[in-house]
């Protein structure tokens, strides 16, 4: 059972008072502007994250909306907050700990939709904890768990401690070849990749489905080593075209050099070598 999240708007003083059917809290400050807008659209609040500047009666709105019933207008919320709080905005005008607060929220929310935007806006949340990102690869909805899967791709530096940079590697790795769903596999397999981590999970994934062969055969760029080439040399004869089109490409082979073994020989003689 997915755990409850109580959403507070942070920095707001007053009593928290309930808003809504579904028991998310917002502050008595700004109960009057909830009271007017109601009806809040998805279309309003990321306009808002384009804003350079907001008033405290837009700011009050957008952190609202983290608790609208519609879970349109939750992710489109939680994407102008990530803005507004990026490199992407001129000036910081939510603070850090407020977008943290919001993710979180999102992280739990119970429309998968909403999950699936926190996990694709998690590289661009400052400061935000790997392992709250790990949690939603293991999500019941496939396309949150592909995304939270991408997401753990883009994490990677020294902003991200080791020990939590080795569990989202395991994690990945155990996904790549335990997960029931094709398309969490082959995220998985590309995060490894985007990591320069897992090679034998990627080797292993060379022998999945064509789709996840593509993409092993394509995350094999970072590593070099005979079994390398070898998955090349084999991914070069397999049954499906494009898992054939992605070895050429990483081998610097031209598809009419492999067709024909003789075209290599023939152009050389024309340029007299």
């Amino acid at each position: 059972m997915r755990r409850e999240y109580e959403y507070q708007i942070p920095n707001y003083p007053g009593d928290v008072i309930q808003d809504n059917a579904e028991g998310q809290s917002i502050s008595s400050d700004t109960a009057s502007i909830v009271d007017r807008r109601l009806k809040v659209t998805r279309l309003e609040v990321t306009r808002l994250g384009f804003n350079a500047s907001l008033s405290s009666e837009q700011r009050a709105l957008l952190l609202t909306a983290m608790g609208d019933p519609d879970d349109r207008v939750r992710a489109g919320a939680l994407g102008a907050l990530v803005r507004l709080s990026s490199n992407e905005a001129a000036q910081a005008v939510i603070e850090p700990a407020e977008v943290q607060e919001a993710w979180r929220s999102a992280q739990v929310d119970q429309s998968p939709n909403v999950r699936r935007r926190a996990a694709e806006l998690a590289p661009k949340v400052r400061d935000l904890p790997i392992v709250l990102v790990i949690e939603l690869v293991a999500d019941s909805d496939v396309t949150v768990a592909e995304a939270a899967a991408w997401a753990l791709g883009e994490m990677t530096g020294e902003d991200y401690p080791k020990e939590e940079a080795g569990l989202a590697d395991a994690t990945l790795e155990k996904f790549a070849l335990g997960h029931k769903d094709a398309l969490v596999r082959e995220a998985c397999v590309a995060a490894l990749g985007a990591r320069g981590v897992g090679l034998a999970t990627i080797l292993a994934a060379c022998s999945d489905k064509p789709a996840v062969r593509r993409r092993a055969v394509l995350a094999l760029s970072p590593f070099e080593g005979p079994e390398v080439n070898e998955a090349l040399e084999n991914a070069l004869t397999d049954r499906d075209w494009q898992v054939r089109q992605a070895a050429e490409d990483l081998l610097g082979i031209d598809a009419g050099q492999q067709d024909d073994p003789d075209a290599g020989e023939d152009e050389a003689g024309q340029l007299g070598c």
